[in-house]
């Protein structure tokens, strides 16, 4: 058996009740407390989580503009220095490799944050498409990534911030921020649906944050937070996760995520054709919502039918802490997307009844 890798946190999630799974590899913690409670302080208040499993690849060189312009499917031009901007890296006939952040630090100087199970795929397909004078350079084990997020999360961080911290707009970042002492680029992009902050920090100083942060909020109700309610807040909030939403046989247009796909861009990225191929003739399959009628949770992987016929599988689905229903995303033949119209997930063994409804199925302040 492979061991399992470890974040820098790893010692202190017993201090605080993490229990422990294997997540693509990583052992890391699927709940402190529950699963309900960390989703229901994210909401209301914030929560803190460990995602130094995430991969921090840097790319320089007086042709990086040029290369991550062939390489990704956004228009990297249109970052700014300290800005960030999502994006995806796909194969040649479409297929999602996998989705990431690209961080601008400045001219010829940017930081990819990719996913801790991509991290050796995705090294390996940029050096072999390097082109022109650019470095890359693979910093996942230097540094760690703890995300405070929830509505209170600029209130308790900026008690430990040595700059205002308010004057980072969402998808932007500073660099060289002084965080309890401790030096950290600080990002504010998201993936629970709520305002809150990345920390990027030197792989030693991550527990002696992570127990500061969370000293800090105590008084708001910070708590630490596991996979499980990171799932489900990114799932109500409708953000794509790969493995499930994206992978090599989904692409970006079928997934959702056809705003960081600019088939307009002057650059002939890798699977432009075949996405340009997808947006003239429509995609074959379309991501939907999807709320049961009949008592049961849609999971990953579950059969969808309409009528006799197979459409299409759940690629998401859960009991949703916060609309209190059993909802889900699922992959299904496009002629059967419509608002509203009735289908069946096959939940052990039985066909139950849901309707297509509007995504994203939560949004901040309605």
């Amino acid at each position: 058996m492979t061991e399992l890798k470890r974040t820098p946190l790893y010692e202190v999630y017993k201090e605080y009740g993490g229990k422990t799974v294997d997540f693509g590899g990583w052992e890391l913690p699927v709940q402190f407390s529950s699963i309900k409670e960390e989703h229901e302080a994210v909401r209301t208040r914030a929560g803190l989580f460990d995602v130094s499993h995430m991969g921090e690849v840097i790319v320089t060189g007086p042709d990086s503009l040029n290369y991550l312009q062939k390489m990704l499917t956004n228009d990297i031009s249109k970052i700014k220095n300290g800005g960030a901007q999502y994006n995806a890296m796909c194969y040649e006939n479409g297929g999602t490799i996998d989705d990431l952040l690209v961080y601008k630090i400045e001219d010829n100087h940017y930081l990819l944050v990719v996913n801790a199970s991509n991290i050796e795929k995705d090294l390996s397909w940029l050096e072999n498409h390097l082109d022109g004078e650019v470095s890359i350079e693979n910093l996942s084990e230097k540094m760690a990534l703890l995300a405070l997020q929830g509505p209170l999360a600029e209130k308790v961080l900026q008690k430990l911030a040595g700059s205002d911290l308010s004057k980072i707009g969402v998808f932007k970042f500073q660099q060289e921020v002084e965080i309890n002492g401790k030096n950290a680029l600080v990002s504010r992009t998201g993936y629970t649906g709520e305002d809150g902050f990345e920390i990027y920090c030197d792989s030693s100083d991550a527990v002696e944050l992570w127990k500061a942060i969370l000293s800090a909020g105590k008084e708001e109700g910070v708590v630490p937070c596991g996979l499980g309610s990171r799932d489900t807040l990114r799932f109500e909030a409708t953000l794509a996760l790969y493995g499930q939403e994206l992978s090599p046989d989904i692409s970006p247009l079928e997934a959702g995520i056809g705003f960081a796909v600019k088939l307009n861009k002057e650059a002939d990225f890798i699977g432009k054709e075949a996405l340009k191929q997808q947006k003239e003739q429509g995609t074959a399959r379309k991501s939907v919502g999807i709320e049961m009628i009949d008592r049961g949770i849609p999971r990953h992987g579950y059969p969808v039918y309409k009528g006799e016929e197979l459409i299409g599988e759940v690629t998401t689905g859960t009991q949703s802490p916060s609309l209190k229903k059993n909802i889900g995303l699922a992959l299904i033949k496009s002629e059967h997307t419509e608002l509203e119209s009735e289908l069946e997930v096959e939940i052990r063994g039985k066909r139950l009844k849901a309707k297509i409804i509007l995504t994203p199925f939560y949004k901040r302040g309605k």
